[in-house]
């Protein structure tokens, strides 16, 4: 029992190693000791600006508890609530169809084809460089010209899904370039088509070792429904600029629309980093369970 617990303490810290040192090189003490000083300079910078401007609200009376009382009511939470729930339907919208574009460009990259695959690479290299906003004003100025006048929805969801597939079709086509070869000849060996190969037995494996990539990316599209005041959708940060020309409350309510991205954004990149983090534990494990056999 000793010298199989001691096998598997072994096997896990070198397991976690070897996956560390596949994604960069280690650190030495002197680059350790150089990233503890640059971290450490940096709070304090981001600790200095941060009581500068306290100081600056404070002196301009924005602190004062009759500026901040308004958003201890149920009446203003509520309207800033209804502008997110907007925002989770337009970000919930474009992520899916980006998700479901991005799967169809990334197997239209790999496809054996070059009638296929180099379209899918053309749009792939050209939408990325692209500014989200500038797919919104064409939607919104260019599209009615020639008799297309999407609703106020979709003039939101559109440019923010087809800017997006692009990003998630280059994440699709790294996790199906990361499952072995052999997954799709053994598929293909079954009988499988290709294309139903690719479904059943590449596809979800390569959706499990993206899934940290998959959050981060939908994160940053959380964030570009943000754009939505081009359009006058009322998301959040529209719903506060026009609760802002109301209350005259600018700064409270941008610093309390910021607070809202901020634990909504944190939670996500919390998810990806414990996604990742088991990601990087299951060859540990496969390890661990393989050491008591041999």
């Amino acid at each position: 029992m000793s010298t199989r617990g001691s096998t598997r303490r072994t096997t896990r810290r070198t397991g976690r190693r070897g996956t560390a040192r596949l994604l960069f090189d280690e650190p030495g003490p002197r680059g350790r000791r150089r990233i503890r000083i640059a971290t450490a300079l940096t709070v304090l910078a981001g600790l200095a600006l941060a009581a500068l401007a306290l100081r600056q609200f404070a002196a301009n009376g924005q602190l004062d508890a009759d500026r901040w009382r308004p958003y201890g009511t149920w009446p203003m939470w509520r309207y800033l609530l209804e502008g997110l729930r907007s925002t989770a339907e337009a970000a919930a919208v474009s992520i899916a169809l980006a998700m479901a574009a991005g799967v169809a460009l990334a197997l239209g990259r790999l496809s054996p084809s070059r009638w296929i695959r180099l379209p899918s690479a053309a749009y792939v290299e050209v939408v990325r460089t692209i500014p989200a906003l500038l797919l919104v004003y064409v939607v919104l100025f260019a599209l009615p010209r020639y008799g297309l006048d999407l609703p106020l929805f979709w003039k939101l969801a559109v440019p923010l899904s087809v800017s997006n597939a692009a990003a998630f079709a280059e994440i699709f086509r790294a996790g199906i370039r990361s499952v072995e070869r052999g997954q799709l000849e053994a598929g293909l060996a079954l009988g499988l088509t290709r294309g139903r190969a690719m479904q059943l037995i590449v596809l979800p494996q390569a959706a499990r070792r993206v899934l940290p990539s998959l959050v981060g990316q939908s994160a940053g599209l959380l964030k570009d429904t943000s754009l939505g005041y081009v359009v006058s959708y009322a998301e959040l940060l529209y719903s506060g600029k026009v609760l802002a020309n109301y209350n005259h409350l600018l700064i409270q309510t941008y610093l309390v629309i910021a607070l809202i991205y901020l634990v909504i954004n944190a939670s996500l990149s919390k998810l990806a980093r414990t996604l990742e983090a088991r990601q990087r534990t299951r060859p540990s494990r496969a390890v661990r369970e393989a050491a008591p056999a041999a």
